[in-house]
């Protein structure tokens, strides 16, 4: 989903650097034997993702939807040398995709997959995050912030992905529709936060930046 006219989006990923070989690989192989490819975070989201981590040059990451492993490369960009980036994901038929593209990958030793219930696995992580990136099942934006935020360490970065939710955060919600019901109220929070410094920029889905405050 894309809220830019299509000449400004082109012109902007036309002026913005490329992805890595290994990317372009990986997203042509989901693309290929993976359902729902779309769920892919996309070469300039990606790119994104990639200069936010680099600016803040994180020891700890931890992502929340793992998919194929294309955001947690291109997060891993960032890492310090000594630094660790979790990753979480339910599915585990995507295991060994995902393993076989972080083992190709300049981070190989720098990734750790968990393959579960993120709910369950996060408590047991016993690290303090420079960075989070959120973009699992939407009906737990909720829960997973509130399993993260104390997990944060101050001047800490927290990413949400498809937070516009293809337009509907703006339109009559369906009472049924529990995702667009959840992420207007996750919205809303990450604005209110008196924790928090937040923006949402309207790239992709919808992806917001929330800094933990010095508190």
């Amino acid at each position: 989903m894309h809220f830019l006219p299509d000449s400004i989006n082109k012109y902007a990923i036309d002026h913005s650097q490329k992805e890595p070989l290994i990317l372009k690989e990986l997203t042509r192989e989901t693309w290929q034997k993976v359902l729902n490819p779309r769920m892919l975070s996309g070469s300039f989201q990606g790119r994104v993702l990639a200069i936010i981590s680099k600016l803040i040059q994180p020891t700890k990451i931890l992502e929340i939807g793992t998919y194929t492993g294309y955001s947690a490369l291109c997060l891993a960009e960032g890492l310090k040398e000594e630094g660790v980036l979790y990753t979480i994901d339910k599915n585990e038929e995507l295991e060994e995709l995902q393993k076989k593209y972080f083992d190709k990958s300049l981070y190989k030793n720098q990734i750790k997959q968990f393959i579960g219930n993120a709910i369950e696995i996060i408590p047991n992580i016993n690290e303090k995050f420079d960075m989070v990136f959120i973009d699992a099942d939407k009906s737990n934006y909720l829960n997973y912030f509130k399993l993260i935020i104390d997990k944060m360490n101050p001047g800490g970065i927290i990413l949400s992905d498809n937070v516009l939710w293809s337009g509907k955060v703006v339109e009559e919600v369906d009472p049924r529709d529990v995702d667009t019901r959840i992420l207007l109220e996750y919205n809303k929070l990450l604005n209110e936060d008196e924790r928090l410094e937040t923006v949402l920029l309207p790239i992709r889905d919808g992806l917001t930046i929330s800094r933990v405050k010095k508190i």
